[in-house]
């Protein structure tokens, strides 16, 4: 019998998880393999489907972090504990945590970019025997925007953390400036055999990436996600296409060697 790929599984809403007034972490009920930095279509009868990154999971639940923005999302923010929701997935390649095992690791998240990276995260932070060290820069707009501040709490207690806003008016407990402003201020043990993981809006990582580059990052140590290329999840309606590539095939998680010759 032939599976129809574009068929969705129900599944049930076992928590609910408020951020900020239009990011919310929906811990839906799945058994299955799934890796940091992949996505599923989410989806509601009579609405369409959303493509959202995995923000974290267990072995019979999956986090998905969806922020409040349009026709699909804001019906899903009317649901709540015990609802169903449709999904289908999880699609794309994702981060592979083995291949940053025994690595001082970088990772640099702006905004909702750490949604993708936080089961990444949270596993060094939890297991932080299995890297040489582990750096965290996270930058957000305001105090209003931080996500997952609990974990970044309990991060801290095990890595090198940096928190930053681009706006510090109520002298928030973090620094203030673009995540690029901080780089140079961390000390790595050999900047030239550390791996980095960037993932945010476009522009965040394109510079993160040449601040990298510019105090001694190697090329092929980096790491990109072109997560918001996300589209159908199979790459059949051609959305995601860039040139040969799909991303929702092929990536979304790319090194950066390949990532850089990704132009949209």
């Amino acid at each position: 019998m032939i599976k129809n790929e574009y068929i969705p599984f129900p599944s049930t809403i076992k928590e609910i998880i408020k951020h900020t007034d239009i990011e919310y972490t929906f811990r839906m009920s799945y058994e299955g393999e799934v890796k940091p930095g992949q996505f599923f279509e989410v989806s509601l009868p009579k609405f369409g489907e959303a493509p959202i990154s995995v923000s974290g999971y267990t072995n019979d639940s999956v986090d998905l972090t969806i922020r409040k923005v349009g026709k699909v999302t804001d019906e899903i923010f009317e649901n709540y504990v015990g609802d169903k929701l449709f999904l289908r997935g999880p699609y794309g390649n994702g981060f592979d945590i083995d291949t940053y095992k025994g690595e001082e690791l970088l990772v640099v998240a702006g905004g909702t970019g750490l949604s993708p990276v936080r089961a990444l995260v949270d596993h060094f932070a939890t297991n932080i025997d299995e890297v040489k060290r582990l750096h965290i820069v996270a930058g957000f707009k305001s105090e209003e925007d931080i996500l997952f501040i609990d974990d970044i709490k309990r991060w801290e207690k095990t890595s090198n953390l940096v928190l930053t806003l681009d706006k510090n008016e109520n002298n928030y407990l973090a620094k203030t400036g673009l995540v690029t402003e901080h780089l140079p201020n961390i000390s790595f043990d050999d900047i030239s055999k550390t791996v980095a993981v960037v993932v945010g809006p476009p522009m965040m990582m394109h510079f993160t990436v040449l601040k990298l580059l510019e105090i001694g990052f190697k090329e092929e140590n980096i790491w990109i996600s072109h997560e918001r290329k996300m589209c159908c999840g199979l790459g059949k309606c051609g959305h995601c296409k860039i040139g040969d590539t799909y991303v929702c095939l092929d990536g979304p998680v790319f090194k950066y060697t390949e990532g850089k010759l990704l132009i949209d």
